[in-house]
This record gives structure tokens, C-alpha cells and sequence, in this order.
């Protein structure tokens, strides 16, 4: 019973994990209609960029973390300058298209500055297991389940009742429309490129800490991928029971059904349920549902 309540547990610790991860996709799908393709890559860029400050440059952990989410922040920035400020108001099929190519450009940066080399990862949070009752929890996960939790709750405050977050809502509308209003289509683009950069940056320091790092930690952005798709496009909050919920299908089938089937169902069996609630409910668990004229 004791093993039961430990992969439960940790299950919906890594699944925060995955939740924060999505947060990036939602922000950005808000603000642009766009869906990040490259939000893996965003984490991996934090990452190298957290590693340069404290190996690269020396820098103490309480330096170097600002140092690297500011990094990232401008990293955000000057993408969606150079790649998306041209592209307001043009098809989302564009947009997207961009992101693909985005993805394959970071990946290359990646590669050329760093290198394809496997690196340590700096040790953020104590490798010490956490013991609660016979439960065994790691701090890295225990601190990003919190964090995801408290950003999740601020984000969705910000998006639902403050001036600034409702204009971004109306961007996610319509271009037109919103440029119609007075609303600043580039600036909302902004904010939301930059922001994404930064929650990546985050979910980096709690995924690598004490770990490996090369371009393949990418991964996690096509593991968060099923999450924003059940949460919803839309929806921030939802981000947390649907990443829950990931996150404790998929350690449950790692530790009872992996062992008996010989093979890897825990990639896959999270992936097909999801597929099976979206095709009863497209726009996912808590997404909006939009009724159009025709």
C-alpha cells in the first residue's frame, strides 16, 4: 500500500512538472493563437543558459539563477521581435509553421555554441530525498509542484481580472479585432514570448537539477504537449489537474504494467487516454467552447 501512495504521489509531482512546462505552450497559444512546437527547446536554452552562468562564468547559484532567467527573458524577446513582430495579423498556419522552424534553428544553436556533449547540470536542490511517513519525495519536484501550483493561481488571476490580462485575452480572439480596440497586438506578443522563456527557464532548474544536460532534455516539451491538450489551449488552471493526472497514469503504468507487458507503456498509454477524452471533448477538460454563427 505504502508503494501505492509513494507512485501516486510522485506521480503528481512530476506532473506539476509537465504543468509547468505547458504553462508555456498556453501563454503563448493565448496571446498569438500559436502553438509552440519549440517550447522544448525553450527548456533546453534556459538550461545551457544556467549553465554558462555557474560553470562558465563561476557564478554563485544565487547570482547566476537571476542572471539566467533574465537571460532568458531577452532570449523570449528578441525571438518574437525577429521572428513574429512581422507576422501579426498574417494566418496561424504561418505562424506555426514558424515554430517548427524554430525549433529545428534553437536546436542548431544549441549544438554550435554548446555542443552535443553530456554536461552536468548544476545542483539547485538537494539530491537528499525528502521521507514523510515512508514517502519518499524528491525537493527539486516538491519545490516545483508548489511553484507550478502559486504561478498557476497568479496567471490565472492575471489573465481573468486584471486590464492587462483581458487585453491579452482579446488578442487570443482576433488580431483584427483587437488592434481595432486599441490594443496592442505586438506588445501582448511580447509579453507572452518572454514570459513563456522564463517558465522554461523555471521548469529547466527543477527538471535538470542534479541531472545530465544535452539537447535531448528537449523531450519534456512533447511530454508536457498532452497536458496543455487536455488542460485546454485556454486554460491555465487546468493545467494542474491535467498534469496530476498525466503524470500519475504514466508512474503507475511505469511501476505495475511496464514489468508485466516487457515494454515501454508508460509513453504511451497517457498519450492514448488523453486522445480518447479529446475526441469526446476537443477543446480539452476546461477549455473554452466557442459557438460560431453559420
Amino acid at each position: 500500500m505504502i508503494q501505492l501512495v509513494n507512485q501516486t504521489i510522485n506521480g503528481a509531482l512530476i506532473g506539476l512538472l509537465y504543468s509547468l512546462v505547458a504553462m508555456g505552450f498556453v501563454i503563448i497559444y493565448r496571446a498569438s493563437k500559436v502553438f509552440n512546437f519549440a517550447q522544448g527547446e525553450f527548456v533546453v536554452l534556459g538550461a545551457f543558459l544556467i549553465w554558462t552562468f555557474v560553470f562558465g562564468f563561476g557564478l554563485p547559484i544565487v547570482i547566476a539563477l537571476p542572471a539566467a532567467l533574465i537571460a532568458a527573458a531577452a532570449a523570449g524577446w528578441l525571438i518574437e521581435r525577429i521572428f513574429f513582430s512581422r507576422l501579426v495579423g498574417e494566418p496561424v498556419f504561418s505562424m506555426v509553421m514558424v515554430t517548427i522552424a524554430l525549433l529545428i534553428l534553437i536546436r542548431g544553436v544549441i549544438l554550435i555554441v554548446w555542443g552535443p556533449e553530456v554536461r552536468p547540470f548544476p545542483i539547485i536542490f538537494s539530491l537528499r530525498p525528502i521521507v514523510i511517513g515512508g514517502v519518499l519525495l524528491q525537493p527539486s519536484l516538491l519545490f516545483g509542484g508548489f511553484l507550478t501550483i502559486g504561478v498557476a493561481i497568479g496567471l490565472s488571476w492575471f489573465f481573468n481580472h486584471s486590464r492587462i490580462g483581458l487585453a491579452l485575452t482579446a488578442v487570443s480572439e482576433d488580431h483584427q479585432i483587437a488592434q481595432s480596440l486599441g490594443i496592442s497586438v505586438r506588445k501582448a506578443m511580447v509579453f507572452a514570448w518572454v514570459l513563456g522563456s522564463v517558465l522554461s527557464t523555471l521548469g529547466a532548474m527543477i527538471y535538470l537539477s542534479g541531472k545530465s544536460l544535452n539537447f535531448l532534455a528537449s523531450d519534456i516539451g512533447f511530454t508536457a504537449f498532452p497536458v496543455a491538450l487536455l488542460a485546454g489551449l485556454e486554460s491555465i488552471a487546468g493545467l494542474i489537474p491535467a498534469g496530476i493526472l498525466v503524470g500519475i497514469v504514466q508512474i503507475l503504468t511505469q511501476y505495475y504494467l511496464d514489468p508485466i507487458l516487457g515494454s515501454d507503456a508508460a509513453s504511451i498509454l497517457p498519450s492514448l487516454a488523453i486522445l480518447t477524452i479529446l475526441f469526446v471533448r476537443p477543446t480539452g477538460l476546461f477549455g473554452w467552447i466557442t459557438i460560431e454563427r453559420v
